[in-house]
Parts: structure tokens; sequence; C-alpha cells
């Protein structure tokens, strides 16, 4: 297991019950404990954890992993929901994209797709690509640096202050320009999806830029893979009623789709 295996495993133990000790983290990696206490005081020394005698606890009441740190985790179901979603995509389109890992595969999609300036119409109905290829409205700084590359694809960044846990732009400035912009379908990444309360976040402030990016949309698409499906998270997005269509993984339960079905999301799994 490389450092960065070992130090993605340890923020998830560390995001999962809040505390980590020396000789449990040992046992649950197969290294020796000297090998976790340097990692748990290299990760100290960048403000991910705080360190204690004998292990570590969280950063913070909130913990949440950077985003850097959550990217490894279930990969390919990721770029499966990405591939699916960036062909329900269609050229000329105006799509809003929030930050996250699954949102970051999409965008990724959507370069490739896109890659010519022109994608394959077949199946697809939008606006003449007289313009861009694509338009891509985000608060996401890390989408919009690797879509700024792309000169098929226009990009529009919200502005806002950043938050270093996921890159993404948030407060009274992202408001007020996703104010002035229509979009013709979002593509939202979750943190949480239930059942009664609909799709979460675990911050307050990114769930509200959440929600206006779906107020601004005619269509509303919910990427997430099925880890997520029947968990709650602190900041309500919106409810079920407002979402279109949920793409996710194979690994999603017949009781959460028959719940997704019946509250008129349409349900895809690649």
């Amino acid at each position: 297991m490389s450092k960065h295996e070992r130090w993605n495993t340890l923020l998830e133990l560390l995001a999962a019950s809040g505390k980590l000790e020396v000789e449990e983290a040992a046992t649950a990696l197969d290294v020796s404990a000297a090998t976790i206490r340097r990692d748990l005081d290299e990760l100290a020394e960048q403000q991910l954890l705080i360190r204690t005698r004998g292990g570590a606890v969280a950063h913070g009441v909130s913990y949440e992993l950077p985003l850097r740190y959550k990217s490894t985790r279930h990969a390919a179901e990721k770029r499966r929901i990405a591939e699916a979603t960036a062909d329900l995509i269609a050229p000329g389109e105006v799509v809003g994209l929030n930050g996250g890992t699954t949102t970051t595969e999409v965008a990724r999609a959507l370069a490739l797709r896109f890659a010519s300036g022109r994608a394959d119409t077949a199946g697809t109905a939008g606006p003449a690509t007289s313009g861009p290829a694509l338009t891509v409205v985000t608060n996401a700084l890390n989408i919009a640096g690797e879509l700024a590359v792309r000169p098929q694809i226009k990009i529009v960044t919200t502005g806002g202050v950043a938050r270093p846990q996921t890159y993404e732009l948030v407060g009274p400035l992202t408001v007020g320009v996703l104010n002035e912009v229509v979009l013709d379908v979002v593509v939202l990444g979750v943190d949480g999806v239930d059942a009664a309360l609909g799709v979460m976040a675990h911050q307050e402030d990114e769930a509200s830029i959440s929600r206006l990016f779906a107020e601004r949309a005619s269509r509303v698409i919910v990427v997430t893979d099925s880890s997520k499906m029947g968990h709650r998270a602190f900041a309500r997005i919106c409810g079920l009623d407002r979402i279109d269509l949920l793409v996710t993984d194979t690994g999603i339960a017949a009781e959460a789709v028959a719940q997704l079905t019946e509250a008129g999301v349409k349900v895809l799994t690649v």
C-alpha cells in the first residue's frame, strides 16, 4: 500500500469515527505502528487532523475529507456515472456543475465527448451549435481549471469565497452570478439522498448554492454512487420533486429505486 493510499484510508477511518488509535490503525492497514505514527504526524502538519497521545482526532467539530482524498473512493463507479451523464447532454446546452468528485468526473467526460467541438447528436435534442460546443457554469475552481484549456467549451465561473476542502466558491458573490444566468441542465453532486428529505450536502453554504443551481435549471440531474443512498447530511439542498433524473451505479438497492420512482424521479443505473 502506497503512502497516498494509507493517508486516504486513515482519513476515511477518521471521518467515520472521529478519532484514531495508532495500534488499531496499524492492524487495519497491516503496517507497523511506527509507519502509522509517521503518517499521522505528516497529516497533522497539513492540518488534516489533530495529533493526540496514542493517535489522532478529527480537525474540527464537523469533519469533511478534502476533495483530493475523496477522489479514489468508488472511482470506477464514478467514471461510469460520469460517462452516462455526459451522453445526456446535448451540443450547445448550458450546463451547471457544482463541486465534488463525481461532478469533476462528469466535467472530464464532457471534455472528452466534446473534444472535437462537435459531438454526436444522435438521440439528443438541444439548441443549435452556432456558438461553443458547450457552455459550463460552475462554482468549482478545479472544474473550471480543467475545462478552461478546452477551447470548444465556454466556461463561466461564479466568483465567491473558496472552500479549501471542496474547491467550491460560495457566498453572496456566487449567488449574484447565478441569479443572472439561465441553465438548460444542472448536474449536482450530493452527500446524501433520503426518500423523505431529498438530497443533502454536508455544508449549509454549499447546499444553498446547489439549491440555486437547481432553481436556475430546466432539468436537474443528480449524480451519486450508491453508497450515499439512504444517507443524510446536515444541510438540505432540495426535495426529490425538484429532481428529474438520478444517475447511480448498480449497487443501489431495489427498495431505494422504488422509493425514488414513486417520488417521480427517474433512475439510471450504470
